[in-house]
Order: C-alpha cells, then structure tokens, then sequence
C-alpha cells in the first residue's frame, strides 16, 4: 500500500456539503490526517481569502491553493509561493469580446472581485463565496492589472458554444475551465490545480505517487490525472467518475471522510 503524504481537497461540492459546512466527521478526518503527519490543502478556484476563511475554520495552517491553481499562498505568513497572471494580450481580447457580445465578466485584482456594472449574476456568485465586490466602470484600466483569473457567468449552453471560439481566439495561451456549469473560468495556461498539486508535492518532497486528490468537478480533472490516487466524489460529473482512480461517496455523505479513512488511517 502507499503511504500518502499530501492530500488536496477542492471546497465546493467536495469538502462542503450543500449547506456550506464541514461536516463534524470531515472535520475529525481531517484532523487526524494531519495528526499522522499527512499534509492537507485545499485547491480551489475560489479568490483566497474565501478559500483562507474555510481553511481557518477547519484548522490548517499550510500553503493552500486557489484561483483553480494559479496562486498557492501560505496561511501562516500569507507568503506567495506560486503565481501566474492571466496573459495581458488574452486578458484584452476577452474584455473586447465580452464587451461586443454584452457577457458578464469579473477580474480579481489584490483578491478583490471587480465587474463593469452590478447585476444579478455578479450578486449571485458573491453571495456563494461570501465575498464583497466592487464595481468599476472603467474596466479596462482593471484588465491591465495582474489578475490570476477572469471569470465569465452565463447559460451552461451557451458557454458550452463559446469555449471552441475562445480556443481558437486566445490558442495555448489560457487554460480554461468550468469550475460549475455557468461559471467559465480563464487563467494562466500554468494556472492548473495540476501544475499547482505537482508544485507543492515537490515543496513538500514527496512524490506525486503520494499524493491524493479529491473533487467533482472538470475544473479537478488535471489534478486528479496528476495525483497517486485520484478521487471523485459521488456527485461529481461523470466525466471526472471515469478518470478518476476511485469514486467515493457524495458530498453529503462525508465523502472525504470516508476516503481519508479508507487510503490514510486504516491503510495498512
């Protein structure tokens, strides 16, 4: 059996239940992971101080990843281990497109969340992350700004159709991804919860063999092919079920729980 030594988590729909908690039985998981000297992070493609607010309240002290892998961060000195900006020249063409064709979109900037104009879908996926934003007119003055990710919120359907014109439109410049179904995701094309899990397997000197990886949606998918063992959750989408090396339970039933469990504490 593998020893493991670093397990990445994402947050939403994985270590969260639908009610946004940690479940008490995650929780104790968690805690005895770390007791036997597994390092646990998180990897998510929230801003970090969202995902820093949920890695305090459930105890870990150790460099988390955010912005779907574009920024690794400490959380006890805040230092900046990793980071990769969006593109300036692909960050410009998408401001032009989605202007032209009237599509929301947000930048981060010092880990704040801007947009052009205050609408429903920006109130929306704030209140989600439970995080403040700002407004600011002269977008464009934003987008010349370093930005780990650019996010755009729309019909699933519809950005199914445009991802082919951003592919051709920005080429292997950008990774993009889908964190959920409306949420349609831009970052460095290193800005990869892969490149970032491989990232902290070396700081950490353990193998990628030794690492696990857990979450449910396409957005985990370079990290769980990159992991040891990779992970999807029972509700996560089917394309991540058939890559994943295991299918744990759902979100809602300790999922995390029970992998910790099964490949860490009573592995033998």
């Amino acid at each position: 059996m593998t020893t493991y030594k670093l397990i990445a988590i994402d947050i939403d729909d994985t270590l969260i239940n639908d009610d946004k908690e940690v479940t008490p039985g995650v929780q104790h998981a968690l805690e005895q992971a770390v007791a036997k000297d597994v390092v646990v992070t998180l990897a998510t493609g929230r801003a970090y101080t969202s995902a820093q607010a949920i890695a305090r309240q459930t105890g870990l002290n150790v460099p988390i990843i955010t912005y779907q892998g574009a920024l690794i961060k400490n959380l006890l000195d805040e230092e900046v281990l990793y980071e990769r900006y969006v593109p300036l020249d692909g960050a410009k063409k998408l401001y032009k497109f989605c202007m032209e064709h009237n599509l929301h979109l947000q930048t981060y900037v010092d880990d704040k969340i801007y947009s052009r104009e205050e609408n429903q879908k920006l109130i929306d996926y704030c209140e989600l992350n439970r995080a403040p934003y700002y407004i600011e007119p002269d977008f464009m003055k934003l987008i010349e700004q370093p930005t780990p990710k650019l996010l755009i919120i729309d019909d699933p359907a519809y950005l199914d159709e445009l991802i082919p014109l951003f592919q051709e439109m920005l080429g292997d410049q950008m990774h993009i991804t889908k964190s959920k179904p409306h949420f349609l995701e831009f970052m460095h094309k290193e800005g990869t919860k892969g490149h970032a899990l491989t990232f902290l397997a070396n700081h950490f000197g353990c193998l990628l063999d030794e690492t696990i990886a857990i979450g449910d949606s396409w957005n985990d998918h370079e990290m769980l092919e990159c992991a040891g063992l990779g992970v999807a959750m029972g509700n996560a989408i089917e394309p991540l079920k058939k890559i994943a090396d295991y299918v744990t339970l759902s979100n809602n039933e300790d999922g995390v729980k029970h992998v910790i469990e099964k490949f860490v504490l009573n592995a033998s």
